[in-house]
């Protein structure tokens, strides 16, 4: 079987593409709190207070541990004494670099797979910290990936065209024959369209899909043909 139309490679986002926190941010930050003496914090509760801290940060997040440490903080500031507390973030910090909190979505490994029957190369492109690669092995997608992008390893983040072109290079390839996929419209969408990508943001909550938006991975194939 050939690749589809002219695309010769698809690059990943990770979290909310191929990976969900299992079952919430919030369930994740109430067990590892628990283990912390803090065992009777609301996991939806924290969910909400994760996407408050998630949406107020700055526009210059970097990834780094210290970033992190901020976000957590604003997570648990009214609801915890641990907000603060240095040794529950570094248990929470390392919880997440390991396969217990995270979910592979079902849709990823057979859509991965068909697209390697393609004879396309695959590579994932995100922001993450240097807790991305070992979680990726752990999760046993590794191996399906010809190169894993990581922001945090080049000091660059998407939407930054200079990630991008970084992916470019590292595949071979000219924008045209790259097909992007992320869950964010700015992100994902807005810095890949920007360079000359073709891309496709995977919203899996969607009521329809669209000539942007896919609710499946399983649509990916269909949508790797010539951008009009």
């Amino acid at each position: 079987m050939s690749a589809p139309a002219s695309i010769r490679a698809v690059t990943f986002d990770v979290g909310g593409t191929l990976i969900e926190p299992w079952p919430s941010v919030g369930y994740a930050y109430a067990h590892v709190a628990a283990r912390h003496g803090d065992g009777h914090l609301d996991p939806a509760a924290l969910t909400r207070e994760f996407v408050l801290a998630w949406g107020r940060r700055p526009a210059d997040f970097d990834y780094s541990r210290a970033a992190w440490a901020s976000v957590v903080e604003r997570t648990f500031s009214s609801i915890s004494p641990l907000a603060r507390d240095e040794a529950f973030f570094a248990d929470l910090y390392h919880y997440f670099s390991t396969p217990d909190p995270w979910r592979v979505y079902d849709d990823v490994r057979p859509v991965l797979q068909t697209l390697r029957g393609y004879g396309l190369k695959l590579a994932v492109l995100s922001n993450w910290d240097d807790r991305l690669r070992p979680l990726l092995d752990a999760l046993d997608l590794t191996p399906h990936f010809d190169h894993i992008i990581v922001s945090g390893e080049l000091g660059v983040h998407k939407p930054a065209p200079r990630i991008f072109r970084h992916a470019l290079d590292a595949l071979g390839l000219e924008a045209n024959a790259v097909f992007h996929v992320g869950d964010s419209a700015e992100e994902d969408i807005a810095g890949a369209l920007g360079v000359g990508l073709a891309a496709a943001r995977i919203d899996r909550a969607a009521a329809r899909s669209d000539e942007r938006t896919i609710r499946s991975l399983a649509e990916l194939p269909g949508r790797l043909s010539p951008r009009r």
